[in-house]
């Protein structure tokens, strides 16, 4: 089986002692196709740094909620320096990842709101589809994604188990991005969400190293790690993990287009 691996961070600090040993893993366990998310303007030059080091590892660039600049004026200007790594990097295919996350911190809701809506704008004016972050936010996420047009579509990320926001995503045309929390004892709603999903709009992912799933919960996570999440998907679809994995392979070349350019 082949596996494509829509959001994972390599460039993450807990690779740091054996990045390459892990790429290495995650190639020949299958994983032919990855995108290595950006976080800031730092992480997502690490991104484009390791990308351009490996053929199968595709790099996106933008700034998460919990690390936008905490004034307008230093938002504007970070924003411009993701538009600038998105223009100057062919292996950036895609916006991401961006959001809101009311989780940690709800006194910058605003700013939060405004650095997702102008990252929505600059994926459009780019003619990039985006990777949406969403963590106790539900509703102005659901916002947002209603009042303003996504144009090359995008991913609502790790989506939480919410009907609505998957509703509202697919109305949007939004792909739903699944990984090891659909695997977990406790994930009670995963196979109703599942479910609603169409098979034409789903992706797998591990937003690696973080959220492993079982029988790996609490681990390290790499992309190596797919196999469960396919198998867990293919269950609650009632088809085999081979045609999961073809399916998701397929949807995820057909949102980040970057990826079928010739290696």
């Amino acid at each position: 089986m082949e596996f494509f691996d829509t959001h994972m961070h390599l460039d993450d600090s807990k690779f740091d002692l054996d990045r390459e040993e892990v790429i290495n893993k995650i190639w020949n366990a299958g994983v032919t196709k990855c995108i290595n998310m950006g976080c800031d303007v730092e992480s997502s030059k690490k991104a484009i740094n390791i990308a351009e080091k490996h053929s199968f590892i595709y790099a996106a660039c933008g700034l998460h909620p919990e690390d936008i600049p905490q004034t307008e004026e230093d938002l504007w200007k970070t924003i411009s320096e993701i538009k600038e790594l998105a223009l100057k990097n062919e292996k950036i295919v895609a916006i991401g990842e961006i959001g809101l996350d009311y989780y940690w911190r709800q006194d910058n809701k605003d700013l939060q709101k405004k650095a997702f809506e102008k990252q929505i704008e600059l994926a459009n004016e780019l003619q990039l589809p985006v990777s949406i972050h969403t963590r106790d936010s539900i509703d102005d996420t659901i916002s947002i994604i209603r009042k303003i047009k996504i144009e090359r579509s995008g991913v609502l990320h790790c989506c939480p188990f919410n009907p609505e926001l998957v509703k509202q995503g697919l109305n949007a045309g939004l792909y739903i991005g699944f990984g090891g929390t659909c695997t977990f004892k406790n994930s009670k709603n995963a196979p109703k969400i599942v479910e609603i999903v169409p098979l034409d709009k789903i992706l797998i992912e591990t937003d690696a190293p973080y959220l492993a799933p079982e029988p790996l919960r609490g681990t390290r996570n790499d992309s190596s790690n797919l196999k469960y999440v396919v198998k867990k998907l293919a269950e609650f679809k009632n088809i085999t993990p081979e045609e999961m994995a073809k399916i998701t392979f397929e949807n995820a070349q057909n949102l980040f287009y970057g990826t079928k350019k010739e290696e």
